[in-house]
């Protein structure tokens, strides 16, 4: 594969992009060393959040290949990988969420299949700032 390859892989993956704030479009195209090429695209938020999350990591792949609309999402997580606590969402993540997510989006954090806990995204961001607080 060579640059022009990547370069239109890149330019197709800005359809995908949400940039409605900004409106500045960015596509992506990422080639492995064994020869697969990833697709991403820049995804704003009203809040402009900084770090990414393995929740906005789900979020963000999932609108980059298009997707706008979600149900749910289950987190699991704990130190050296062993699951010993519920791995709730952090501020930065539930503000991402909000974005494309209503109040009755369903979160789940579990320690075992048998263990599993179920919020909304109201319950863990009540009073959420959102784009529609921006107005037109």
């Amino acid at each position: 594969m060579d640059k022009k390859d990547l370069f239109n892989i890149a330019k197709e993956s800005i359809k995908n992009s949400y940039a409605p704030y900004s409106n500045y479009n960015v596509g992506a195209s990422l080639l492995c060393n064994n020869g697969n090429v990833y697709k991403g695209c820049n995804i704003e938020n009203a809040s402009y959040s900084l770090t990414n999350c393995a929740e906005r990591t789900a979020l963000f792949s999932a609108i980059s290949n298009g997707e706008k609309e979600f149900e749910a999402i289950c987190i699991v997580g704990g130190k050296n990988g062993v699951i010993t606590d519920y791995a709730m969402p952090c501020g930065a993540c539930r503000q991402a969420l909000t974005e494309f997510c209503d109040e009755n989006f369903k979160v789940y954090v579990g320690i075992s299949e048998n263990d599993i806990k179920e919020f909304t995204l109201g319950e863990l961001l009540p009073y959420s700032f959102n784009k529609s607080k921006l107005g037109e």
